[in-house]
């Protein structure tokens, strides 16, 4: 995510998860240090005119969270310089995830991928089952094909490249033919507006069509058009899709929500995913958030593809401009996506 106010691109747990006060109409752009600072300084927050006090809970909630990001060190236990071993040669390799969170990690020919999993968990959060690791269009597993622990080493992975991590979301077995997808959204603070869930379907890597609120149906996928709940202040598009009506050479479903009007998602709260079998709707099988997608005009929030005759939901939770009155920036991202093997 990129912060309006000290100009830095951090990651989206450096942000706050909500606004300072629910008199705050806005989403919360600026980073934690940004928001922390501007109370400390001028008792107010660092986007509106509200007035925010060193007692108040949510900010007490960022400044707890900057230390657990950034726990200060002891002064006394800080070597001297001269007894800090040298870092110059390190060699190390980056991990990456679309949605913009990375780690690095430091190089090991003889690191497994196993263990590499383990530390990628520990570090970004997803469990070692859920990754897909990619290098130069090669997924990473975790064993040879002699059933021993797979290396580094063994892919070719060479020191300070960069590996691609995808979130399995859902792995669907082969009985399971009607899911539903249904992505939602809180309504601004004031009035009603609307997100634009879509999806985009493809062939390999060649776009086929799009199935969206005004285009509201294709063989194995139809769309619920707008759902607006006025009581809760929520709206939703519901996509359903029947795997085995798809036609046999469509590989690739990507969903979307955009802005219609909005220069941006930052109006709406909380856009997020849930994803069911049509015979269990009290049965969530995965959801995700989308909370990091509040100054980009669209978000590309999972994916649905066809891997080795397996449906898999895979994360991408990519941010991108366009929206339902011109798709072609979406297009574009996800081309980008499929030429590099990543879905």
């Amino acid at each position: 995510m990129f912060c309006d106010k000290c100009e830095t691109r951090k990651l989206h747990r450096e942000f706050p998860t909500d606004a300072l006060t629910d008199e705050c109409e806005h989403a919360a752009l600026h980073c934690l240090r940004c928001v922390t600072k501007h109370v400390q300084d001028f008792n107010k927050c660092s986007q509106c005119t509200q007035v925010v006090n060193t007692d108040n809970p949510r900010y007490l909630k960022c400044l707890a969270t900057l230390e657990i990001l950034f726990p200060k060190i002891d002064e006394s236990s800080v070597l001297e310089d001269a007894e800090w071993p040298s870092t110059e040669g390190d060699k190390t390799i980056s991990v990456v995830m679309l949605g913009g969170d990375s780690t690095v990690v430091e190089y090991q020919p003889h690191m497994t991928i196993l263990a590499l999993k383990a530390f990628i968990k520990s570090r970004l959060g997803p469990e070692p089952e859920k990754q897909r690791l990619l290098y130069k269009e090669q997924e990473l597993k975790t064993h040879t094909s002699a059933s021993k622990l797979a290396t580094l080493q063994d892919y070719g992975v060479q020191p300070f490249s960069t590996l691609h991590l995808i979130v399995v979301l859902y792995e669907i077995s082969e009985t399971l033919d009607h899911v539903i997808f249904d992505l939602f959204w809180g309504y601004p603070a004031s009035g009603c507006d609307f997100l634009d869930a879509s999806v985009l379907i493809y062939s390999g890597s060649l776009f086929q069509t799009v199935v969206d609120f005004g285009r509201r149906g294709f063989s194995g996928v139809t769309h619920s058009g707008d759902v607006m709940d006025a009581a809760k202040r929520l709206g939703h598009h519901t996509i359903n899709v029947k795997l085995k009506s798809l036609p046999a050479s469509v590989d690739k479903l990507f969903f979307t929500l955009s802005a219609w009007n909005s220069a941006n998602i930052s109006k709406y709260k909380n856009p997020s995913l849930r994803f069911f079998d049509a015979k269990e709707p009290n049965k969530q099988l995965c959801s995700d958030r989308m909370d990091h997608a509040a100054h980009s005009q669209a978000i590309i929030m999972c994916s649905l593809c066809k891997i080795n005759h397996r449906w898999k939901v895979f994360s991408l939770r990519t941010l991108s401009a366009g929206n339902a009155k011109n798709y072609s920036p979406l297009q574009q991202k996800i081309g980008g996506i499929i030429a590099q093997g990543l879905c």
